[in-house]
């Protein structure tokens, strides 16, 4: 019987190893979790919209696997009496400068295969009364789901069918075994698997360097700020409305989101954050901060992006630019109107030069495969990320 260990309890992690105990029926699985509970970092503070593919070039893993598992995660929600909802959103040009970039993401949709309509104001207005634009994109197909009751099933479903998730087991070392395979130290004892897979998210450079994979980029972490609007003007939103993302840069810009619950979610924004798992800036890691400083990657893309850094930043430390920023999509909306809700932590991949890795990025050695950069819409397309992992795993 072949073993697998998998590093990660998030999304990806548990639907890779749900994935191999259905692909590989009798198969030894153990996912191991550095927290004491499942989606405890990227996968647990999101904005649980389940993407429709829009915005990544036609014919990468992202437009491909995220184009598959928006269909996928509504089956699978579905099958398993998890609430979701598949409520459509908006994509709105507020300034007539946007609408060249506009039709281009228009095109790049339906290049994805995706049934959007470019729309009129009156025609947005009808799906979003309150919404200012001089046009919009409509996709039909974008839907919402809490993505951390994803993982609580996900880890019911691996450990029904004789897999372990075990909680608290942060692996600190991992050596290869005479024979073949490896031995995995952690906080919790040693654990021996023949075939390792990493799908530690934040830290997943970290754990390929203990493996002696040595990743083509780093995880250098994004902050993304959330607010929410107070309940009495809820009613502002119906659904999902975003702005003209900049084809810089992987962040989709501050947009409201109707979650599952009913509440109106608005952000994030993007400010490099002062530790690996920073939710707020006086979580600062030493270790992080210098990895960061010390990977010229990061110097290099500062400088290419200074002045979209510190508007992120400025708007990071004011409630009203936050609120500014909003407006311009829902103009009744003001600073009294939003509270703060919480943040989420980016890992984002950065190359030696600067560039930021754009599309997931799965690397593969004998008897290991290590997810190396997964962010958004990685929740979306965690089960076809699955897919492709295990594929590229020796046969059980």
């Amino acid at each position: 019987m072949t073993s697998y260990v998998v590093i990660g309890a998030g999304i990806v992690g548990l639907a890779t190893a749900h994935r191999l105990l259905a692909d590989r029926p009798g198969a030894d699985v153990t996912v191991l979790e550095k927290e004491t509970r499942v989606a405890a970092h990227q996968t647990g503070h999101n904005s649980g919209v389940i993407h429709a593919g829009v915005y990544y070039r036609p014919g990468s893993l992202k437009a491909r696997l995220c184009h598959a598992g928006s269909r996928s995660m509504v089956e699978f929600c579905a099958a398993h009496g998890i609430p979701f909802q598949v409520c459509g959103k908006l994509i709105v040009a507020t300034d007539p400068a946007e609408l060249p970039r506009l039709s281009a993401l228009h095109e790049r949709a339906r290049a994805n295969g995706l049934a959007t309509r470019l729309l009129t104001p009156a025609e947005a207005a009808e799906h979003e009364p309150r919404v200012a634009c001089v046009a919009a994109i409509h996709v039909p197909s974008t839907g919402i789901v809490d993505f951390a009751a994803v993982c609580r099933m996900l880890a019911a479903l691996v450990e029904q069918a004789g897999g372990q998730v075990r909680l608290g087991a942060r692996v600190t070392a991992v050596r290869s075994r005479r024979g073949g395979g490896f031995v995995l130290s952690t906080t919790a004892g040693e654990v021996g698997a023949d075939v390792l897979v990493n799908c530690a998210g934040l830290h997943a450079d970290r754990v390929a360097r203990l493996a002696g994979v040595v990743s083509p980029a780093r995880i250098i972490p994004f902050r993304g700020e959330y607010h929410e609007l107070v309940p009495g003007r809820r009613g502002l939103v119906r659904g999902l409305i975003y702005p003209v993302p900049d084809p810089q840069f992987p962040f989709l810009g501050v947009h409201l989101t109707r979650m599952i619950d009913g509440s109106v979610h608005a952000g994030p924004n993007a400010v490099l954050a002062t530790a690996r798992e920073g939710y707020r800036w006086r979580r600062v890691s030493v270790r992080d901060m210098a990895g960061i400083a010390g990977w010229p990657g990061m110097w290099r893309l500062g400088r290419q992006h200074l002045r979209y850094g510190l508007a992120e930043v400025r708007r990071s430390l004011s409630r009203r630019r936050f609120a500014a920023d909003l407006a311009r999509l829902v103009p009744e909306l003001t600073a009294a109107d939003i509270v703060p809700a919480g943040s989420g932590v980016r890992a984002q991949a950065v190359r030696r030069d600067g560039g930021l890795v754009d599309d997931f990025l799965v690397v593969a050695r004998p008897g290991q495969v290590h997810v190396l950069n997964a962010p958004s819409p990685a929740a979306t397309s965690s089960l076809e990320i699955a897919k492709h992992v295990v594929a590229q795993l020796p046969p059980g």
